[in-house]
């Protein structure tokens, strides 16, 4: 899975001439920026067609707003759960 999101990645990010400035990159800035906005799309707002055509953070609050929170209120939680 981490080779196909690369590849889509560099196709769509780094090697797509309407993401790259004008004349390439200028630094290592400019690519780190370029990829934090990449990553933010796809996970934010990019249509995902295997999930209805809604964006994952969209498709995300549905599911956990669909599930019924009162489930877990009577859960036990182990001993030095969440302690370091």
């Amino acid at each position: 899975m981490a080779e196909a999101f690369n590849s889509l990645f560099k196709g769509e990010c780094i090697r797509n001439p309407a993401m790259r400035p004008k004349g390439g990159w200028a630094s290592i800035r400019d690519v780190e920026i370029a990829v934090a906005e990449y990553v933010d799309w796809f996970n934010q707002r990019r249509l995902h067609g295997e999930i209805g055509h809604v964006p994952p953070a969209e498709f995300e609050r549905s599911h956990w707003a669909s599930l019924d929170a009162t489930r877990y209120a009577h859960e036990q939680v182990p001993i030095g759960a969440g302690s370091r």
